[in-house]
């Protein structure tokens, strides 16, 4: 689009100083640091002990696996913010149960990747800070805005299974026996350090306790915490960690820098005006 408008030495004269301008903001380290959380709460289990507590409660109805699944991802999303991540740690956890129980392949990737999109939705939301920088808009209130649409959603796809499961219960496989309440609500308990890091972070957030900058860092520090007692960073655990974070850091970086110079472009080019 530069080139259109403009020669080559312009074009490269703005991208020399564009990065730095660009990712200098102190506000974007909020990026990393809810990604970083993500990639702890994986490795601490908590996606496992998610998908236990949802299973305890929907896996015994038809297509009730597959639900499970969902109310996982759901959970998941509210100390992760990352679509990327919740499916992908998700898919890890419920894919093999999903399989092992007769799932048609087409109902449990689609479940997952449907069920994944409510990581971006549900706060803390990647999505919603960037937004939040690029419109200067204020993130406590795009987090407390997303809570509806993101519960809606979850329940949205947990209906659709039930419908698919009655139509085509081929594809819904076996469902689990039914657990006694009692020992539903001892699975429930151990999913406590999830609700803790969630009030934690958005409770303290709306309670002005810390900024949502301040509070991402803390979210990380205890899903790390948590990982390290539970095992998941020992060994090459916390550099794997670091890694992935490091990488979806990248690309989310990439689209922003090129959100940056569409900006540009369009600002030069006078295009809205025209």
């Amino acid at each position: 689009n530069f080139l259109i408008t403009k020669t080559w030495n312009p074009s490269l004269a703005m991208f020399k100083s564009l990065p730095h301008s660009t990712f200098a903001s102190y506000s974007l380290s909020i990026i990393p640091l809810f990604l970083l959380m993500g990639q702890f709460a994986g490795l601490g289990g908590l996606s496992a002990s998610l998908f236990r507590a949802a299973s305890a409660w929907l896996g015994h109805r038809r297509g009730g696996i597959a639900m499970a699944a969902v109310g996982a991802c759901a959970g998941f999303g509210a100390i992760c913010g990352s679509s990327l991540a919740t499916a992908a740690t998700m898919a890890q956890v419920a894919l093999p149960e999903l399989r092992k129980h007769g799932y048609s392949g087409a109902l449990a990737t689609g479940t997952l990747a449907a069920g994944g999109t409510l990581g971006i939705l549900i706060p803390p939301s990647v999505i919603l800070v960037i937004y939040a920088i690029l419109t200067e808009q204020n993130i406590a209130k795009l987090f407390i805005a997303a809570f509806i649409p993101g519960i809606l959603a979850a329940i949205g796809y947990i209906t659709v299974i039930a419908i698919v499961a009655r139509l085509r219960p081929q594809d819904a496989g076996e469902p689990y026996p039914r657990m006694p309440y009692l020992q539903r609500f001892r699975v429930m308990l151990d999913t406590w350090p999830v609700l803790l890091v969630f009030f934690l972070v958005v409770g303290g957030i709306y309670l002005g306790w810390f900024t949502p900058t301040e509070a991402a860092a803390i979210g990380a520090v205890g899903t790390g915490l948590i990982a390290f007692i539970n095992g998941g960073l020992r060994g090459k655990g916390f550099i794997e960690a670091i890694l992935q974070t490091a990488s979806a850091t990248a690309m989310i970086f990439l689209i922003v820098l090129g959100a940056a110079a569409l900006n540009n472009f369009l600002a030069l080019s006078q295009l809205p005006q025209v």
